[in-house]
């Protein structure tokens, strides 16, 4: 690793003349960039066919990198076929979910149960390793490429069954999980079994079925055979080079894939992040938490974030001046170890030709956006590796957890209107806007370390976990879930018990109904001032005391939030859809009791998040997300370390519009 953060971003100059690559350096020197990802699609170009392999191009660009002091995340370039596989091998073109067998063209678009795949695509990433371990270029390996899609042909369904065998070891088990005594589906031999598809199991798409622990078990076995395509990669790798680190990129909250089940496997997070259109701050700021989450905390990579615009989307906008510099500060703050970008140099043709690029097609640097790649390069060389290793001392924890997603979103009743991560993302935002550090940990987190756990739509509650969460309330923490939580097991079948399931003792509350209603119908919630929709639990206390009420219907002034005195600390059950305002209450309340509110709680547009580095030095980022300047006062005494300037508690301290300041709080 370097003395500063890593800066770059995919290079792709197989796709252009050789001579270009000069004037790429000379562009990258003036940039600040010191960092590329290379080959990522280039296994056409490395192996023309089965029998032949050609390095040239790749042993010139690594070389060169070498030459100019630059370092390389060398990927394996497993992400899409070449033709010539596709065409001998027709079975590694995937089934898609209507049933239908994929002839070749796009990208992801290989079976991950493919015997040819798998040894082919292990076979390059060796052959890699075995070139290029030694390259004193290089600094990391990038295996794959946004991993994702289902394939549901013949060779995975029997890998589905032979999955299934494992987890379950007899039909009797697997038709317990799965509850097949419903509509005549008890299974008596293992070949019966389908892989849950629009042919078999579903209508009207993929979240619509009638078996939701097949479904449930196919998400998992999807998740494991594209897992098992990466660990194929990496020992080959690892069998000639035993210490480079070795990451794939992630999507952030992606939902196909549970991340929770990768981590062990990667030497570092990375991913990359592309936020919904008008995404609030918080948005992005989620899905890093996230990825700082899966290693326990350690710094991740962005690996990709576009310099100016998208391409895939129906409307592209582009980021005004100011936001890329906002957006990878914040990226840092949040555990970032390295700033990348997607992409280095516009691609001429196919589908990312207008994608933005750090440099254009007429290679120029006297555009906007290669002037704002220049300057952040330059700051981030004067902030050196000041917070390299730097990790976030959180005392609120989130819960995120794919098995609940999926389940929710794939069952049939009470509402399909409800998402899970516009619930999650409704509590992290209130936390995050009141100035408190969060980490977003998995259902198996030591959780001894929290004052407040937030649990929003925990609809699967897993193993010893909710009397994990009765602990954090008995030594005094504050614990917070929602409806829809804790209604169904590991499997998907329901709780033979009072809902909310296993947190019942710890809410002290108990839920015999609910209604679900249109989302333009809504209830409002007196007490906070806000309202409530989509789902309406109706709550009996059975210790909790109300908070806030139903304020209309036949259960008007029923609890619609509870607040559960458990040990030396409390529960709290928030049974509808608050509004955001009504989330921003109840969890400044809770942030309050345990005085976890940050400096600048009444600048909801000021972000701040903390990091401490190796030595124990606190650093704190300042974050302005709106085209106003941010008057407020130093909390304490600090150094910018992009300014250099000292201020003193209770001092003026200024953030231009979408302004940062990175502040080492003096000792």
């Amino acid at each position: 690793m370097t003395g500063r953060i890593p800066y770059g971003g995919d290079y792709n100059p197989e796709q252009w003349p050789p001579g270009v690559r000069d004037e790429d350096h000379r562009l990258f020197t003036r940039a600040g960039i010191d960092t590329l990802t290379v080959g990522v699609f280039s296994w056409s170009l490395t192996q023309p066919a089965e029998d032949t392999y050609d390095f040239t191009v790749l042993d010139r660009i690594l070389d060169r990198a070498a030459a100019e002091g630059r370092q390389v995340c060398l990927a394996t370039g497993t992400a899409a076929l070449p033709p010539w596989l596709a065409k001998k091998y027709p079975e590694v073109n995937r089934t898609d979910f209507e049933g239908r067998r994929h002839r070749y063209g796009q990208r992801h678009n290989f079976c991950p149960s493919s015997p040819a795949y798998r040894r082919l695509s292990t076979a390059m990433a060796g052959r890699l390793a075995e070139r290029y371990a030694d390259h004193p270029a290089l600094l990391a390996w990038h295996i794959n490429n946004e991993y994702g899609g289902a394939c549901y042909c013949d060779l995975c369904a029997d890998a589905f069954r032979d999955w299934l065998r494992n987890r379950y070891g007899s039909l009797d088990a697997l038709n317990d999980a799965w509850w097949t005594t419903f509509w005549s589906h008890r299974y008596t031999d293992w070949a019966e079994i389908e892989p849950p598809s629009a042919l078999t199991e579903h209508w009207r798409g993929p979240d619509h079925t009638a078996f939701q622990g097949t479904t449930l078990d196919y998400f998992r076995f999807t998740t494991d055979a594209l897992l098992g395509c990466f660990l194929a990669e990496k020992e080959a790798i690892r069998r000639h080079d035993p210490e480079t680190p070795v990451t794939t990129n992630f999507m952030g909250m992606f939902r196909p894939l549970d991340y929770h089940r990768w981590a062990p496997h990667l030497d570092f997070a990375s991913w990359d992040s592309y936020p919904p259109l008008d995404a609030p701050p918080t948005w992005a700021a989620l899905a890093h938490d996230l990825m700082r989450g899966l290693k326990d905390g350690a710094p991740f990579w962005l690996m990709e974030q576009t310099p100016s615009t998208t391409a895939c989307r129906d409307v592209n906008p582009l980021r005004r001046p100011g936001e890329l510099r906002l957006a990878t500060f914040q990226a840092v703050a949040h555990g970032a170890d390295a700033a990348l970008y997607f992409q280095l140099r516009a691609s001429r043709g196919a589908c990312e030709k207008y994608h933005g690029a750090v440099i254009g097609h007429a290679g120029r640097d006297d555009t906007r956006v290669f002037r704002e790649v220049a300057d952040l390069g330059a700051e981030l060389k004067l902030l050196g590796g000041a917070t390299l290793g730097a990790r976030t001392p959180a005392r609120t924890a989130l819960l995120f957890d794919w098995d609940s997603w999926w389940a929710l979103e794939i069952s049939d009743g009470p509402s399909r209107l409800v998402r899970y991560q516009e619930v999650v993302h409704a509590y992290y935002r209130a936390a995050r806007e009141a100035g408190a550090d969060v980490d977003v940990v998995p259902q198996t987190a030591d959780l001894t370390g929290y004052d407040v756990v937030l649990a929003p739509v925990l609809h699967m509650v897993k193993g010893d976990l909710a009397s994990r969460l009765e602990a954090v309330a008995a030594r005094g923490g504050t614990v917070l879930t929602t409806f829809l939580s804790g209604r169904v097991d590991a499997h998907d079948r329901a709780f033979l018990t009072d809902v909310p399931g296993p947190l019942a003792p710890l809410m002290g509350v108990r839920v015999d109904e609910w209604d679900a209603r249109p989302p333009d119908i809504t209830q409002a919630i007196p007490e906070l001032g806000s309202e409530a929709r989509l789902v309406f639990e109706i709550v009996q206390p059975r210790g909790a005391e109300p908070v806030a009420t139903y304020g209309g219907d036949f259960y008007a002034g029923a609890p619609a939030v509870t607040r559960n005195a458990f040990g030396d600390g409390e529960a709290w059950y928030v049974a509808t859809a608050l509004d955001q305002p009504g989330v921003d209450q109840v969890i400044r309340r809770i942030l309050a009791r345990h005085d976890l509110l940050g400096p600048y709680a009444d600048h909801p547009a000021v972000e701040t998040a903390t990091r401490v580095t190796p030595d124990g030095t606190h650093i704190l980022f300042v974050l302005n997300h709106v085209t106003e300047a941010a008057h407020l006062t130093a909390p304490a005494g600090v150094t910018d370390l992009l300014t250099g300037k000292r201020t003193e508690q209770g001092d003026p301290l200024s953030l231009d519009p979408l302004g940062v300041a990175v502040l080492r709080l003096l000792s």
